[in-house]
């Protein structure tokens, strides 16, 4: 009988290639390099840095709200931003900006993510409710108009209690977590849409700046699966929770686009004229655009005008 020859040895971990000291901790989705978990932090912050200061995204003095949802981008953007502000001396007042949709089951728990970070990177908190706002709860406008098309109307919704909510802190600038897949989503969308008119200003890092408050999007450049691994290193071990995030992002992303492809002509007519209570207008008042738009009478007498396009 035949010996059987040496085992194959395992081969040996990889060092860094940045540090070559510490052995690597991942492969970076953006750039494949084997890195360990100390430089992916560095290079991941420095990156975003770069981004703004090359875009010259903010000024000194200004007032800076970050919209936080709770989720792993705006954690994130929360988080890299106190740090550079407080490393490179930005003088930015930077504040939290959270809007509570009335959706039972759905904001409770990242509410409390928000408040955990508010504690955790000093920063004030400003939490709008479309109660406040509006009159009516996303459950109770779902209950009258049902379940189809709800998020496109959470969707104008939330950005105009972005809008109120930023207006409220007096803030120069509005930060969100959008990242590059969102953006490489949003031109899949819009190609779509055949919206020619939208894909040509979508990619903007700054947006709004016609507006009373812009906005900007520090992410602009940052894979998602970056951040989603940098937000699993800041709460758990990377091996027990990546994959499943990555498949949670994933099918969002995937029911995200197969939603919002079929809603090209309920965007462009916006017909809110069978809600009962709600009165249609048919010129945009807010943007100068020939869009159209729905005026809502809320239950506290306030009139909302929103456009059917951001």
């Amino acid at each position: 009988m035949e010996e059987a020859g040496p085992k194959p040895k395992r081969p040996v971990s990889s060092l860094c290639c940045l540090c070559n000291n510490r052995k690597a901790a991942l492969k970076r989705p953006k750039t494949l390099q084997q890195i360990c978990r100390e430089c992916f932090y560095e290079v991941f912050e420095e990156e975003i840095h770069q981004v703004i200061v090359k875009n010259q995204l903010f000024r000194p003095g200004e007032r800076i709200a970050v919209g936080a949802s709770g989720g792993k981008d705006s954690t994130v953007l929360a988080y890299v931003l106190s740090e550079l502000n407080q490393r490179h001396n930005y003088g930015l007042d930077l504040f939290l900006l959270s809007v509570d949709e009335g959706i039972t089951g759905y904001r409770d728990d990242s509410l409390e993510t928000v408040k955990r970070n508010e504690i955790q990177y000093g920063l004030p908190l400003q939490i709008v409710s479309y109660k406040d706002l509006y009159g009516w709860t996303m459950d109770e406008i779902v209950k009258m108009i049902g379940l189809k098309n709800n998020c496109t109307f959470c969707g104008v919704f939330r950005r105009q209690a972005l809008d109120r909510g930023a207006a409220w802190l007096k803030v120069d600038k509005l930060a969100t977590g959008h990242n590059a897949d969102d953006m490489a989503e949003t031109v899949l969308l819009n190609i779509l849409r055949g919206d020619i008119a939208r894909l040509s200003r979508c990619t903007a890092i700054i947006t709004g700046e016609d507006g009373p408050i812009p906005r900007c999007k520090p992410f602009k450049y940052t894979y998602e699966k970056e951040i989603v691994i940098l937000r699993s290193w800041t709460t758990s071990p990377p091996s027990a929770f990546i994959l499943p995030m990555l498949i949670v992002v994933l099918l969002v992303n995937l029911l995200r686009i197969w939603n919002e492809s079929d809603l090209g002509p309920f965007l462009t007519s916006l017909n809110l004229a069978r809600i009962s209570g709600f009165p249609l207008q048919q010129k945009c008042l807010s943007k100068g655009r020939v869009n159209d738009v729905a005026t809502f009478q809320a239950r506290n007498g306030v009139k909302l005008v929103f456009c059917s396009r951001a």
